[in-house]
Order: structure tokens, then sequence, then C-alpha cells
């Protein structure tokens, strides 16, 4: 599991819009989810790279024993394969960009 920081200098100002540009330039679809207070993803696996992409909330994402929490801005990156969890941190819900590698047509 990795994360990548939101920098503003590099990236511009975090957005929805911002965010996706980033994601889908690095040849992923993106998706938009959204999380209210109390969610909880039990362990499940993608099968193929993804990245989740929060723009608002904090959620905490857990492989076997290992977890951090994701602030706005903050990107993790989950190999395929590897089944993690995630839940929504505090009162506010969670907006995040979900993110696939694209199949090759």
């Amino acid at each position: 599991m990795q994360i990548e920081h939101w920098h503003a200098r590099r990236d511009g100002a975090l957005t929805e819009a911002s965010m996706r540009r980033k994601l889908e330039g690095r040849g992923f679809q993106t998706r938009l989810d959204i999380y209210p207070p109390g969610t909880f993803l039990p362990d499940h696996d993608h099968g193929i790279d993804h990245i989740d992409g929060v723009i608002c909330g904090r959620m905490r994402v857990g492989i076997g024993e290992r977890s951090l929490v994701l602030e706005p801005g903050d990107l993790v990156v989950i190999p395929r394969h590897t089944f993690y969890q995630a839940e929504v941190m505090g009162d506010e819900p969670v907006v995040s960009l979900a993110a696939e590698r694209m199949k090759a047509a």
C-alpha cells in the first residue's frame, strides 16, 4: 500500500476535476463515490490495480495489520489482488474518486 499526497504547487487546487485529470492522465478510469459517516467496507479485492483519492473527509484504509488515515488530497495505491478494507472516520462524509486501470482496446 503506497500513499501519495496532493501538492498544490504541482497539482493545482484540490478539486474533483483536478484529481480526475491527474488520475485519468495516469491511464485510470474514475468514478465518484460518496460515503456517509459510519460507512465500513469489509475486506474486498478489485482484482486490478486500484487507487482511492480523497477529495474531502477522512478515511482509514487497512491491509492486514497495517492501516493509514487518508486526508483530503491523499491517494492510496492498492495493487491488484490485494484485499483491503476502508472506513469513514469522523462525522463528515468522504467524497472520493475510485480509479481503476483502463483496459487496452
